[in-house]
């Protein structure tokens, strides 16, 4: 990262983060130049830079003023009150094929949906990787690497578990069709039908699915907004209904988009030790951080394998390439059996082309400008929503990931705003889809990892005007 960007990252994680707010005066050139040792052309590279993105603002003789700010909006409401861990029977396929089935549409605005824009990642590089590599291939590969995946894109996974100070050999590694067989293969290696899954709540739908599909039970289990899912509820559920395996995300969790701390990451796992359970750790989006470094998963405290660390490509360098992966500690060999009984194995042109972009070196590159851009269009989205949302309306900023979850509201229900919204072109998550009771009528889930443009703006705008109608 050049000097000059770095400087603009760190200002624009100072607004993200709520230490600079609208209005506020940046230091001026020389005084910025002076404390950071940098040259005054190189901060003004870095305000024209802000500036062009939106995020400040030149006042003539006065200098450069914070445009955006975290949201000023109250945050969210922590649980409280009584905590129901009762065992759910779920039934929430039908209602999520729904609303998926009515949001396809490539004219729809995608603020419902779960992918960020495709326009983010170097589509053009992995395809020239895919090229040239499938051209060098050896044939033998796609025979030789069955089914724990390519030998050197795990050996590159492994490089990164490294980096991140967790020792994770590429033999323990599985790679997978996307992190959803991943997570998929793990719930089936430690669960019969019948059996029950903690899961948060809220929580990702696809993990209702997969325990309706195969015939389990769940105990959703409150989780903070901020600070991810509250450890004495879940050892009142662990104690009161005997879990088979606990199902959640620490990083930037969806859709709530909270971290949950180190502190409370080590004391998760060692609960679960403690009573033997597995942990299925979905991380598809611990690479999205805004801060300086990448939070560690829970995986990191395991010390009896019983962590089984989920993650993909999908979210941060290929979509559509569907390639994922799982280290999954004491059942590695399991997983991969079932994984050979089922679908085989992962494509083994979209597994060498990644190596082949990994051994390249742009990897991290690649994940600063994606994790700038989403910031920014964070902060631009929160901004609108201050704008044109209805009084009431509460959210907080995650500090990494793409997702809002936002209460609305009194009175207003989600699933209407869903089918206005989706009268006029505009998609939205509604909080029932994320929770096996139906729960979180008055929650909307809204995706910012789309390319920020007017029509975003306008989309803001019309709906807030649906939700005022519907107060």
């Amino acid at each position: 990262m050049k000097r000059y960007e770095k400087l603009a990252d760190d200002i624009a994680q100072s607004i993200q983060n709520g230490d600079l707010r609208k209005g506020d005066k940046l230091p001026s050139v020389r005084q910025t130049s002076a404390t950071r040792g940098i040259s005054p052309s190189t901060v003004f590279q870095a305000y024209y830079l802000l500036e062009a993105r939106g995020l400040i603002s030149a006042r003539e003789r006065s200098g450069y003023f914070v445009a955006g700010s975290a949201s000023g909006l109250p945050p969210l409401p922590e649980p409280v009150g009584h905590i129901n861990t009762s065992v759910t029977v779920v039934d929430i396929s039908e209602l999520v094929f729904q609303i998926h089935d009515s949001t396809r549409a490539r004219q729809v605005v995608p603020f419902g949906s779960a992918f960020p824009s495709p326009l983010l990642f170097p589509l053009g590089k992995l395809a020239k990787c895919m090229s040239s590599s499938i051209q060098t291939m050896d044939p033998w590969t796609t025979v030789a690497d069955l089914s724990p995946g390519d030998a050197d894109l795990r050996r590159h996974i492994a490089l990164r578990y490294m980096i991140d100070g967790l020792n994770v050999s590429s033999d323990e590694i599985v790679i997978t069709s996307g992190a959803l067989e991943a997570l998929n293969l793990c719930l089936s290696a430690v669960t019969r039908p019948g059996d029950t899954v903690i899961v948060e709540s809220p929580t990702f739908y696809a993990a209702l699915q997969a325990i309706e599909r195969n015939g389990l039970r769940a105990i959703e289990v409150p989780s903070h907004p901020k600070y991810g899912m509250n450890l004495n509820a879940l050892e009142h559920a662990i104690k009161l209904h005997h879990p088979k395996v606990c199902w959640l995300m620490t990083n930037f969790q969806n859709p709530l988009g909270s971290l949950m701390p180190d502190e409370n990451k080590r004391a998760l796992v060692e609960m679960l030790t403690k009573f033997n359970i597995p942990l299925i750790e979905d991380d598809v989006y611990g690479e999205l951080y805004f801060g300086e470094k990448r939070p560690i998963p829970a995986k990191a405290f395991d010390t009896e394998g019983l962590v089984m660390h989920c993650s993909s490509f999908s979210k941060c360098l290929a979509p559509g390439y569907r390639v994922g992966w799982v280290a999954p500690g004491r059942y590695a060999q399991k997983i991969e059996r079932i994984k050979l009984t089922t679908t085989l194995a992962a494509s083994v042109p979209a597994q060498v082309a990644l190596a082949t972009y990994l051994s390249k070196g742009g990897y991290d590159r690649h994940l600063r400008a994606l994790r700038h851009a989403l910031m920014v269009q964070q902060i631009k989205f929160v901004e609108a929503i201050e704008r044109y949302f209805p009084e009431g309306t509460k959210l907080n900023c995650p500090i990494g990931g793409y997702f809002l979850w936002v209460k609305l509201p009194d009175n207003i229900n989600a699933l209407d705003v869903h089918r206005e919204a989706l009268a006029n072109g505009i998609s939205i998550a509604p909080g029932p889809m994320f929770s096996a009771r139906r729960g979180f009528t008055d929650y909307i889930r809204l995706n910012y990892g789309h390319l920020w443009e007017q029509s975003t703006e306008d989309a803001i705008k019309k709906l807030g005007l649906i939700l005022k109608r519907l107060i």
